[in-house]
């Protein structure tokens, strides 16, 4: 995941100024899959995030998990497009021990409203807790 993180740092240290940055983060919203229209509903939304954002988590056949989402905003949806880039196909124990750090060095929890910022600690609060009812789960099992 290290490795992931710092070829994001990497991409982002290219451009001189936000507003090129928040074009790069809109870029990588648009390539995000979409999510299953089923998952685009009320149950599958983050609290906390001033626009609409939907996060499902399902386990693999290898344990490890894969997470689809949306937004509504093209930011956001950016914004959750980097974190799935990290984050999916980790097991559950490596999400939740995982410090993203990469978001505070690209500087882009400094650069996000108070909204947008509370939003993305939703969406990254609600990926671990995916992580860590599925790591429940596979303990309940042993």
């Amino acid at each position: 995941m290290d490795k992931i993180q710092d070829e994001i740092i990497e991409e982002f240290s290219v451009f001189d100024d936000w507003l090129d940055r928040y074009d790069y983060l809109i870029g990588l919203g648009e390539q995000l899959p979409a999510i299953a229209p089923e998952h685009r509903t009320e149950k599958y939304q983050i609290d906390g995030c001033q626009s609409r954002v939907w996060v499902d988590a399902r386990l693999d056949d290898e344990g490890r998990i894969r997470f689809t989402a949306d937004s509504d905003a093209i930011i956001t949806k950016g914004i959750i497009a980097l974190l799935i880039r990290v984050l999916d196909g980790r097991t559950p124990q490596e999400v939740v021990d995982t410090e993203l750090y990469f978001i505070d060095a690209i500087g882009l929890s400094a650069n996000l409203s108070p909204t947008r910022a509370n939003g993305l600690a939703a969406m990254l609060k609600q990926m671990r807790l995916y992580a860590l009812a599925f790591a429940n789960r596979k303990n309940d099992r042993s």
